[in-house]
């Protein structure tokens, strides 16, 4: 066997491990889980909710990739080595062209689903993250698209089960509050690099010693909505003290542990939609 011929698979294999490293792995797989498990106890088939799975972990593929294909000139001044495209791990042709193919598995899987569900994943869902992408996250209004995403998850998730179905407001506030949530722990140990490389968005402007208290106060407000709107049990109280325990022992952590919490957050808020 000749070198190139095993060069090639050696190659494939590590291009396909820098792709699932560029693609924001595992919020995408935390936003697919939820969503499914949404699905499931709301009246989706299972055909549909396997559907819907590919269709929203492609779209949060797609969001990840040009995510960082946008940042690439930024991530490269400041030194990222964990970013592949950064270190020439990956080329920005690579990635668009997975990009590409992964869109189209998005809006084949989201259409599937139906032609309601489909339009609002792909125009709410998956537009609002490519707009942050190529932009907003520079504006004080880089909240909003993960306002919009997240909160039109359960939207898509009722038109998918119905059409002419939509989700009680406070599922839609609770979704949209986590998101801005995560959104803010999401970007905080990048606060210096962003401010290096000129990213001002609304987490910059409340600074490293405002955001933990910001996002606990919209963590636990989601949390007391799915509470209140749920008929509380015992172990609708008990929940809602962990959620306070993981705020707590998570706000202050260094690295990616605040933005962990959340993704813990958002399951139990989760767990007391499908079990309320």
């Amino acid at each position: 066997m000749s070198p190139v011929r095993v060069g090639r698979p050696r190659h494939a294999i590590r291009t396909t491990v820098a792709l699932a490293r560029a693609s924001h792995l595992f919020p995408g797989t935390a936003v697919t889980l939820l969503t499914v498990a949404l699905a499931l106890t709301n009246g989706v088939t299972t055909r549909v909710s396997v559907t819907l799975a590919v269709a929203v972990f492609a779209g949060q593929l797609v969001v990840g990739w040009t995510n960082d294909l946008f940042d690439r000139s930024r991530d490269i001044r400041v030194g990222r080595t964990d970013k592949p495209l950064a270190t020439g791990e990956l080329t920005p042709h690579t990635v668009a062209a997975t990009v590409g193919l992964f869109g189209v598995i998005c809006v084949v899987a989201s259409m599937a689903c139906g032609v309601a569900a489909g339009s609002v994943h792909l125009g709410l869902g998956v537009g609002a993250g490519l707009l942050y992408n190529a932009g907003v996250k520079s504006t004080v209004f880089s909240a909003v698209p993960y306002l919009v995403a997240f909160g039109s998850l359960p939207v898509v998730v009722m038109l998918a089960a119905d059409p002419s179905r939509l989700p009680a407001v406070w599922m839609v506030v609770v979704a949209a509050l986590l998101g801005v949530g995560a959104h803010l722990l999401n970007v905080f140990p990048d606060l210096d690099d962003d401010e290096a490389t000129g990213v001002h968005g609304l987490p910059h402007r409340l600074g490293r010693r405002r955001i933990p208290a910001a996002a606990a106060v919209l963590l636990l407000t989601a949390t007391a909505v799915c509470v209140a709107a749920t008929s509380p049990s015992w172990l609708h109280w008990v929940a809602l003290g962990a959620v306070l325990v993981v705020i707590v022992a998570t706000a202050r952590g260094s690295g990616r542990r605040p933005f962990y919490g959340a993704i813990v957050v958002a399951g139990v808020d989760a767990a007391l939609v499908i079990f309320g």
